[in-house]
């Protein structure tokens, strides 16, 4: 880190990695989080956008070909006059900063202005997205160095410092960055500078992402299968032996769901999970919350249910939402888990029962083996429950299966509200987007979802049906066939991975 005199603001030039949001490092990503303002590249993930705190300012200086929003001297200028307002910056960039990121030139604007400014290296495109092809950067008997050129120089140099002979005469790797527009250039000169034209090489776009794709050849015919291919920027090109060895080390685009677009559904808080089960196993995931949670405006019977929980027999949770939803009022109260002491609960799934542990401190006493309430019931009256008192904590919105079949059941239920499910602003707009732009499958893990969704939509289900549909256990997927969606994937348990894995099977 550079530090100065002065107590202005200071700029982090923070290396966003080639694509993969989850390969920009630790302290990158503090600093993003702690940032008051982000000024970002295109080439960084727009997921670590969301990273960002709910306050910071973010500003797209995003470089296109053809289009350039700001010239890099006026980038320059912008980091300078943030940094003098007193504001921590996060300067976002694609890759590496000091890999052909310009981070150089930044980094020497804010040097002589008297900025203070530090760098956090990222993972660069050249090692990455040859990594994720299934292409080893080095390999003992084929590469014990590799070179990283740019295929795009300054414009403005009278000649260029690339010396073609030199670079065909190396015996590692070659990896060009920037070099889409110039590959046939680039592989006629090494071909005339005495690179054999049958050394094998790939292209790789979009490297470590969903939309990654891969074309390899020999040097002579590459410029022209990438061309065949539909390949455009950004693209890394990998000259070597190494490259031979995709066929078999080929990991990332050979997963079950690599190139489908899936939507998910859930509420923003509760997606990661989904998302994340749906990213190991290739799938590139639009991320709409349909619902979201929020505390209840008027939690007296709430309050009054948590003030009084002793006179329970057990406490019934149908979702992980009402555990947090009771949580969040028993802390309000000065409570903990002694509220519970001789109280049984049941949570109607294992991950409720996790959060349940998580969010109470204790244990659920019964988690029935189906992870529906007609299962909870059995497995209540199972339990003796005739003419004990029981706390259901439910949704604003749902079934009353659960409620009724207690009664019948003979205890005696007060069926609390634990939470509200509300629609986000411009759901409708946003929903429309994310089907023009192209969804392969759709997931839905409730009802409300379903509901919310086809509500948004205008009831209109055409879209939604043209996506392979997915839902979360039977009731979820009898209530999208109520409201007439098409079902293609049903999975047999009420869990993520059980939904995941259900997808898999389907497209397999």
């Amino acid at each position: 880190m550079a530090d100065r005199k002065n107590s202005r603001g200071k700029v982090s030039l923070v290396g966003a990695g080639p694509g993969d949001p989850g390969l920009i490092t630790a302290k990158g990503l503090e600093r993003l989080r702690d940032a008051d303002v982000v000024i970002y590249d295109r080439l960084a993930s727009p997921r670590l956008l969301e990273e960002a705190g709910p306050d910071a300012e973010l500003i797209d200086v995003g470089k296109i070909p053809g289009r350039t929003r700001l010239r890099q001297p006026e980038i320059n200028q912008l980091l300078v006059e943030k940094a003098s307002e007193g504001k921590t910056i996060c300067r976002l960039k694609g890759g590496d900063p000091f890999v052909f990121g310009r981070g150089g030139e930044e980094a020497l604007a804010l040097a002589q202005a008297g900025i203070r400014w530090e760098v956090v290296p990222g993972v660069t495109s050249s090692i990455a997205a040859a990594a994720y092809a299934g292409i080893p950067i080095t390999h003992r008997g084929m590469a014990t160095s590799f070179t990283v050129i740019t295929g795009s120089e300054d414009p403005e140099k009278e000649e260029s410092q690339l010396s073609y002979k030199a670079i065909a005469g190396l015996t590692g790797t070659i990896v060009f960055l920037m070099g889409w527009s110039t590959l046939p250039e680039i592989t006629r000169q090494l071909v005339a500078a005495g690179m054999p034209s049958d050394i094998p090489c790939a292209l790789v776009q979009w490297g470590t992402t969903a939309s990654q794709r891969t074309v390899a050849g020999p040097l002579s015919d590459i410029a022209h299968m990438a061309e065949e291919a539909g390949l455009s920027n950004p693209a890394a090109f990998v000259v070597g032996e190494v490259t031979s060895l995709r066929d078999e080390l080929g990991w990332f685009d050979n997963r079950p769901l690599f190139g489908k677009k899936v939507l998910v559904t859930r509420t923003r808080s509760q997606a990661s999970r989904l998302r994340s089960l749906l990213e190991e196993s290739g799938a590139e995931c639009v991320e709409f919350p349909a619902i979201s949670i929020a505390p209840l405006e008027d939690s007296s019977q709430l309050d009054a249910a948590v003030a009084n929980l002793g006179r329970y027999d057990w406490v019934v949770f149908s979702s992980s939402n009402g555990v947090r939803g009771l949580a969040s009022r028993l802390e309000a109260r000065g409570g903990d888990a002694r509220s519970f002491a001789g109280v049984k609960v049941a949570a109607i799934g294992p991950a409720t029962g996790e959060t349940v542990k998580a969010e109470l401190g204790i244990s659920a006493d019964l988690v029935p083996d189906d992870y529906v309430s007609e299962a909870m019931v059995d497995a209540l009256s199972g339990e003796g429950i005739k003419g004990k008192k029981i706390l259901a904590i439910r949704s604003d919105l749902g079934r009353d299966a659960l409620e009724s079949g207690l009664a019948v059941a003979g205890a005696q239920v007060d069926a609390i509200v634990g939470y509200e499910t509300k629609v986000p602003e411009d759901s409708a707009e946003k929903a429309a987007a994310a089907f023009d732009a192209g969804i392969d499958i759709t997931t839905f893990t409730s009802s409300s979802g379903v509901d919310n969704l086809v509500d948004l939509l205008g009831g209109d289900t055409s879209r939604i049906n043209d996506t392979v549909v997915a839902c979360m256990g039977p009731i979820t997927a009898e209530r999208a066939e109520e409201r007439g969606v098409r079902v293609d994937v049903i999975s047999p348990e009420r869990t993520m991975e059980a939904l995941v894995e259900s997808i898999v099977e389907h497209l397999s």
